[in-house]
């Protein structure tokens, strides 16, 4: 434990976005003395630039898209529902600063002590914070050193441009921008098929913006299972989106006027067309935060831009360790926390810590309609040498999805045929990114699909999909 002055910590964490909060109030639980070091608002990207507003938006949206459906329900409304962006926005706002609130009463639950300012690593078990003034103006307070036993590095990312396109936040827009707007464009082009790009296509679109989605790969949402993406494009296609994969354009020659943005754009070996828009969005990606912290001054090794861990989120330099967004990953908010609990346990010596298994993380997207994944896509396992099997159930089949008048899509459930080893679990439809939370629990028990199946799953539920496809994987299933 550490002693002396109250510089002295068993543990100091840079940064406190989900990673970093997660590692230091895990680490006052187990006992340590923890300093929490951030130079902005307790949260980090997530909270703040990253998922709370983005799903407060589409939350509202979704909404607005279900209210124009209301006859369908049997509800006569006067008039037509009318989308007022300015209090979405001010909605938007209000859900992250009561997560906000919140978030900061639980430093001092935990009893970690919290310090603004901006750090990095000054020597060997020494953390320099050039700390904020009292009305928070940065470096004002003066410099403060920490000694710690353990440092655990969790500076996060930022959003990142395509070489050549400068965003002015107003015409070239990142997602930092479009989270700080109040009013709507009236059409616009997202560069980028990723999450963060379908997540804003499917939000915009949904409160009347005109949108084009512009994916360089073969396929939106690349990183998920092949048919899960085919289901999202048809259904993007039937919402009106235009979207163009194999896209190739040059960022250089994007032009920008009074009117918005133009590029010539096109598929892989077709003629380009000029494509014209009020916005340009760049979801192209994000950059890990490596800079500016000391590490220089360590034997932190960085690869590809992000810092090298082992399993259980040491670096190279002893007593040093990362988590988040930081050293790459999946760059997901939830896995940044998963990271940040192994790096605690790691330094409060627990004899049954694991080591991190990408493969058991569970992803989740929130567009409409909404994705989420764990383990393996059919793809993989194929390239892995797996021989396999596979149940799929349509939403179709599923009572309370047409009770609720949200039935696109499906769960695919993947297993090893000769081992009867659950691979993976892929979901597109409503309320994917809550189901998820059984497939993630059956990963972390080693349940087969059987057993996922054999399990009793409340009739009429969405969940009953899931067992469905489970049970389907050896041609058991009930209802379809």
């Amino acid at each position: 434990m550490a002693v002396g002055s109250s510089n002295d910590f068993d543990l100091v964490v840079l940064g406190a976005g989900t990673g970093g909060y997660t590692a230091a109030f895990r680490a006052a639980q187990l006992g340590l003395k923890v300093a929490l070091i951030d130079e902005d608002k307790i949260g980090g990207t997530c909270l703040h630039r990253g998922c709370i507003p983005t799903k407060a938006l589409l939350e509202s949206a979704a909404f607005a898209e279900r209210v124009r459906h209301a006859k369908d329900y049997g509800l006569i409304l006067p008039g037509e529902a009318i989308v007022d962006y300015a209090a979405m926005a001010a909605r938007r706002d209000a859900v992250v600063k009561r997560m906000w609130t919140g978030l900061k009463t639980l430093v001092d639950k935990n009893k970690v002590t919290w310090i603004s300012g901006r750090g990095q690593l000054d020597g060997s078990g020494k953390i320099k914070v050039s700390q904020a003034g009292e009305d928070g103006t940065p470096g004002a307070g003066g410099d403060r050193v920490l000694n710690a036993t353990d440092i655990i590095i969790a500076t996060g990312s930022r959003v990142k441009s395509l070489p050549g396109l400068t965003p002015d936040g107003t015409r070239i827009a990142t997602s930092d921008d479009i989270l700080r707007m109040e009013t709507l464009p009236r059409d616009i082009v997202i560069v980028g098929g990723g999450a963060v790009g379908v997540e804003f296509a499917s939000m915009f679109a949904d409160v009347g913006v005109k949108v084009t989605l512009l994916e360089y790969l073969p396929q939106i949402v690349p990183l998920e299972d092949a048919e899960v993406s085919k289901v999202l494009e048809r259904s993007f296609a039937k919402r009106g989106i235009t979207v163009i994969t194999n896209a190739r354009f040059d960022p250089a020659s994007v032009t920008v006027d009074d009117n918005g943005i133009a590029l010539l754009v096109g598929p892989e070996g077709k003629e380009p067309a000029e494509v014209r828009a009020e916005m340009l969005l760049v979801a192209a990606g994000r950059a890990a935060n490596t800079e500016g912290i000391g590490l220089e001054r360590t034997k932190v090794e960085i690869d590809r831009g992000v810092i090298k861990v082992n399993g259980r989120m040491r670096t190279r330099e002893p007593h040093v360790y990362a988590v988040g967004d930081v050293i790459g990953g999946l760059w997901l908010a939830h896995t940044a926390g998963h990271e940040g609990i192994i790096a605690a346990h790691t330094i409060a010596g627990d004899p049954d810590v694991h080591d991190m298994d990408y493969t058991k993380q569970p992803r989740a997207t929130y567009c409409r309609p909404e994705i989420a994944s764990i383990g393996l896509t059919e793809t993989q396992c194929v390239e892995r040498g797996h021989r396999i099997k596979i149940g799929k159930m349509p939403f179709q089949a599923i009572a309370k999805a047409i009770i609720g008048a949200e039935y696109e899509g499906f769960a695919k459930v993947i297993a090893d045929a000769d081992t009867d080893e659950t691979l993976g679990v892929h979901i597109i439809g409503p309320h994917a990114t809550d189901l998820i939370a059984e497939a993630s629990l059956g990963f972390e028990l080693e349940a087969t699909p059987w057993e996922i199946g054999a399990a009793t799953h409340a009739h009429p539920t969405l969940s009953e999909v899931l067992g469905e496809a489970a049970m389907a994987v050896d041609g058991r299933s009930i209802n379809f």
